[in-house]
Parts: C-alpha cells; structure tokens; sequence
C-alpha cells in the first residue's frame, strides 16, 4: 500500500457513509418493501385462493406448469402443490403477511429478508418465463431484500434497534439467535 493510498483512507475519502441520510434510505427500503410484501397479500384470497375462477395466486402458480422456467419446479409445483392447494395457498397468505409485517417494523429483520428472498425465489420460478412479466421486477425484489438483509436494516427504526440491547446483556440460546436473526 503507497502512502497515498493509506492518506486517502485515513482520511476517509473512500470510507462508506453511515450518517443519518444514509441510514434513512435504509429504513425507507426496508418498510417499502415491507408495505409491497403486505400489499400483494391482498390478491390471495381464501378460501379457494383463485382456483375456481382461475385467477390470483392459483393463476400466478400455475404459470410454472404453463411457463417452466426450471422442470422440477414445475413437476413440484403439478404434483405437491396443486393437489393441497388450500394448505399452500394459507401457507403463502401467512407467510407473506407476517413476512410484510415484521419488515415494516423492523422484528427480526435479516431472518425475514432470508425468508423474502426464498419466497422471491419460488415467485420467480413461477412466472419468470411468462408473456408480459418484467423480469426485472424480480431481480430489483432480490437486491432490494439483499440489501436489507446485508445491512441488518431493522436496527434503523425499528424494533430490533429496541431490543438487541437487551438481548445482548442476556444469557441464554434464544437471546443469541435473536442477536443472529436481527
């Protein structure tokens, strides 16, 4: 390393910004996407999800049979899914609200990114290759829970700000994976 290189450094010149405004755009990404995750939980509808008129989250699952993007998916997707399609479908609502709801807030924030990026992941499988989607929605869904699950943002305006003091001063397993979750 030149003597420049190491001015430059101390100096902060290429250190990344942690100020407020950076720390604002954090907490903005992940209750936007918080409030995306919640709003999509709206065209799931119990208690046939769309399987009768063919339309909501039966008719975006079934593009993976219509479309294939990956073959065992969609032989998962023919074979497991449709034929308890109701459990799926209380699974998807469930997790996608809780999913929405603990990333406004701020509760376990990586642990819900994690859980974000799974669930993008079978989105994408589902209707990657169908007429009409924007691919890059989903790719611009997985860098934005990336970027919320590399930055452990609920510790900006949110609830894992609140408790991980706690949590830390605690002995005990449950404490530690909360450290780790959020």
């Amino acid at each position: 390393m030149t003597s420049t290189t190491r001015t430059t450094e101390a100096s902060g010149i290429n250190r990344l910004e942690t100020g407020r405004p950076a720390r604002a755009v954090l907490a903005a990404v992940r209750i936007a996407v918080g409030l995306m995750w919640l709003q999509n939980v709206d065209w799931k509808r119990p208690p046939d999800f769309g399987q009768a008129s063919q339309s909501g989250l039966y008719q975006f699952t079934s593009d993976a049979v219509k479309h294939p993007v990956l073959e065992p998916f969609s032989w998962l997707v023919q074979n497991v899914i449709f034929p308890n399609f109701a459990l799926f479908g209380w699974g998807v609502l469930i997790a996608e609200f809780f999913l929405g709801a603990f990333l406004l807030v701020g509760f376990l924030t990586r642990f819900w990114a994690a859980i974000g990026i799974l669930q993008t992941v079978a989105i994408t499988l589902s209707v990657l290759n169908t007429p009409g989607e924007w691919q890059w929605s989903y790719y611009l869904m997985f860098a934005a829970q990336f970027v919320i699950l590399a930055t452990a943002a609920g510790r900006i305006t949110g609830v894992d700000g609140l408790l991980r003091p706690r949590w830390s001063s605690l002995a005990g397993r449950p404490a530690r994976i909360a450290m780790v979750l959020s």
